[in-house]
């Protein structure tokens, strides 16, 4: 019965995942089935993480973390976990070789996001992206490789720009909840003034060149990784257009958002490409 559990273990991680992100889920589900419910995996784990230090302010949430933290390293050595997304997100670590220091890293920087409020160098900001948002691409690309170590190696730099990219840009998108929700200001030239017209300039051009970067890395995946990654990449560049068109004061006061009809475009956006082998 044990194999019953798993198998709704995984169907909490995608549960979790269709009810926190239709974006990501709509990319999801473009990936083989033999890989997709790995990355549903990924997701429910980070994403309860997230939840955390975000979300429970009516909580002890250092508490809530560090238990959170050691029932995933107790799961990891029982081999099982009575929380579904622990259990599911411990059968991926394995069966899929990620390494302990992704997951450290990643549960290091949440765990800076109870004390940290601002990052004043940008090594410290890069640092807690690394920590945040690569360690999850490189979660995802081992899945994707299937034990190929090679791969995984010439990959690795790009699916860490893939990380960064998102990551910035949910910063930029999601700057005023930020600010005002959490009192925090994850970008090192914002530390002592709003956001202006110039230090908007420079995030862009830093999350383009992310892009530029990535994309290479896209094109090299597995074929069974290639449509979801790169429906993933188009949405988040659409993003990061948008709010390049957008001015600054308006991101300070707005959550820019893609719409749902704008979604369906670039899904068969990205289909067309695959399809046509333009990618």
């Amino acid at each position: 019965m044990k194999e019953l559990f798993d198998q709704t273990s995984d169907a909490v991680a995608q549960m979790v995942t269709r009810k926190y992100s239709t974006s990501f889920s709509m990319a999801v589900k473009l990936l083989a089935p033999k890989i997709r419910r790995h990355i549903y995996n990924i997701y429910g784990f980070v994403r309860f993480a997230d939840e955390i230090v975000d979300s429970f302010h009516d909580y002890d949430k250092a508490k809530l973390l560090d238990r959170f933290e050691a029932d995933y390293y107790q799961s990891v050595a029982d081999g099982i976990s009575l929380n579904p997304v622990l259990n599911a997100f411990q059968h991926t670590v394995k069966t899929c070789q990620i390494e302990p220091h992704l997951v450290d890293s990643f549960l290091q920087s949440m765990r800076r996001d109870l004390t940290q409020s601002d990052y004043e160098s940008y090594d410290d900001y890069k640092d807690y992206i690394y920590g945040s948002a690569d360690v999850v691409g490189l979660m995802c690309l081992r899945v994707f490789v299937n034990g190929d170590e090679k791969q995984y190696q010439e990959l690795k730099p790009y699916a860490e720009r893939l990380g960064s990219a998102f990551q910035k840009v949910n910063f930029l998108r999601d700057i005023k909840a930020d600010f005002e929700l959490l009192n925090r200001c994850y970008f090192p030239n914002l530390t002592s003034s709003e956001l202006n017209y110039e230090t908007k300039q420079e995030i862009i051009a830093d999350v383009e060149s992310d892009f530029k970067q990535a994309l290479i890395g896209i094109k090299k995946l597995p074929v069974e990784a290639k449509f979801g990654v790169y429906t993933a990449f188009i949405y988040y560049k659409s993003l990061l257009n948008k709010l390049k068109k957008t001015p600054h004061q308006e991101i300070m006061n707005t959550r820019i958002r893609v719409s749902d009809s704008a979604k369906i475009g670039l899904l068969a956006r990205s289909f067309a490409t695959i399809k046509l082998n333009l990618l």
